[in-house]
């Protein structure tokens, strides 16, 4: 059987396709996981891959369909395979197509696990992974015993890096944008079958394994690991068992129940004792004949009763669920509260530290100010000393130049006195 597991991010393919793999021995295969194992067995194709993961990029459809060649090449896939999250969107189904044809592989089945995105992104909000043993939990539905601490192994429980809203939301918007494309084509085929991932797990699975078992190519190639009854179809909102369905089926054979009018046809009897007092023995044989009415029959009415109450108790169960979901929407309402209040608070330091950076720039400026103007004046006083010094010298200078002219002149005056 080979088959393709779809659905959102929340929905569950992960637990629901590691379900399948074990119940009907086959392979799940999901792209990230091939893609690894391709590089660590040398394809070069898986090399080539890895390499674009490691930085962060997509890989190419084409190196993706290579990858695929060489692992459904593998002995592990007699018995057929379960995709999981692969194809994509509609080019994608068109590339696996051809390469299933090629190996003579075709798809027999297409599971897409369908509900609210709401729902989905409210299971992912809550989601926690043991780092050490991969367990999952969620903290609305399935917390830890001890908080932080799985019940298993002991490890840290933590939140996913990419369980976060902003990832979240951007995941759901890229899923449905992709999914339109996607349904369409595999419609056109008749191979898609929608399961409702809002029930329980368990519920969820059942229906997954009706629909498996019943399809034609099924009959022949699946055998299930563990001989079960076929299981009746079973509504997201009922608790996962069907053998009580099959039970249903006594109400149509009550219907002989109304043929106890002999019992007032019984009446006329009384009226002949009086004809024939001496023929006791033959009414005694009406009450042979009253032998297969057997009267024990109305104990399976009591049946009703109790599927009633288990109706009332699926309903009990279904407020509680619907309690808890509410609960966990208030939850994650408050949790969001915080968050935007904590996002506040953030911009709010980063104003604040904004407003002090730039109050410590203008007081930066002032002093540099400052100081400019106290080198400008520095320099003033510098170069009126100078002009000062420059004066002076001059001044000398004319005092000079005079003392030696009035020198001159007394020298002159002197000869010419001799002279004379």
């Amino acid at each position: 059987m080979k088959m393709v597991l779809l659905g959102a991010p929340g929905s569950g393919k992960g637990t629901q396709a590691k379900k399948i793999s074990e119940k009907y021995g086959i392979p799940r295969i999901s792209t990230g996981d091939m893609l690894r194992e391709a590089a660590a067995d040398g394809d070069i194709s898986g090399v080539r891959a890895k390499a674009l993961m490691d930085l962060g990029q997509i890989v190419p459809d084409e190196i993706t369909c290579d990858v695929l060649k060489w692992r459904l090449g593998k002995p592990d896939i007699s018995k057929g395979f379960l995709l999981v999250g692969f194809p994509r969107g509609a080019a994608q189904a068109v590339a696996l197509d051809e390469v299933l044809d090629g190996l003579a592989m075709p798809l027999d089945l297409v599971l897409v696990l369908d509900g609210d995105p709401d729902h989905f992104m409210e299971r992912l909000e809550g989601r926690r992974v043991c780092q050490s043993c991969g367990r999952m939990y969620n903290i609305f539905s399935i917390p830890p015993r001890v908080e932080g601490a799985c019940d298993d192994c002991g490890g840290r429980v933590r939140r996913r890096s990419d369980d976060n809203e902003e990832t979240i939301a951007n995941r759901m918007r890229v899923y449905e944008s992709q999914y339109q494309s996607l349904s369409q084509y595999y419609k056109l085929q008749g191979k898609i079958q929608l399961v409702s991932a809002e029930a329980d797990d368990d519920v969820v699975f059942a229906q997954l394994c009706r629909i498996i078992e019943t399809t034609p190519k099924a009959a022949v190639e699946i055998t299930p690991k563990v001989s079960e009854a076929p299981v009746e179809p079973v509504s997201a909102g009922d608790s996962g068992v069907a053998k009580p369905k099959k039970k249903a089926g006594p109400k149509k054979k009550a219907e002989p129940k109304k043929k106890a009018g002999p019992k007032k046809k019984a009446e006329p009897k009384k009226k002949a004792k009086p004809k024939k007092k001496a023929e006791p023995k033959k009414k005694a044989e009406p009450k042979k004949k009253a032998e297969p009415k057997k009267k024990a029959e109305p104990k399976k009415k009591a049946e009703p009763k109790k599927k009633a109450v288990a109706k009332k108790k699926a309903v009990a169960k279904k407020k509680v669920v619907a309690k808890k979901k509410v609960a966990a929407k208030k939850k994650v309402v408050a949790k969001k509260k915080v968050v935007a209040k904590k996002k506040v608070a953030t911009k709010k330091k980063v104003v604040a530290k904004k407003k002090v950076a730039a109050k410590k720039k203008v007081v930066a400026k002032k002093k540099v100010v400052a100081k400019k103007k106290v080198v400008a004046k520095k320099k003033v006083v510098a170069k009126k000393k100078v002009a000062a010094k420059k004066k002076v010298v001059a001044k000398k200078k004319v005092a000079a130049k005079k003392k030696a002219v009035t020198k001159k002149n007394t020298a002159a005056k002197k000869k010419v006195a001799r002279k004379r």
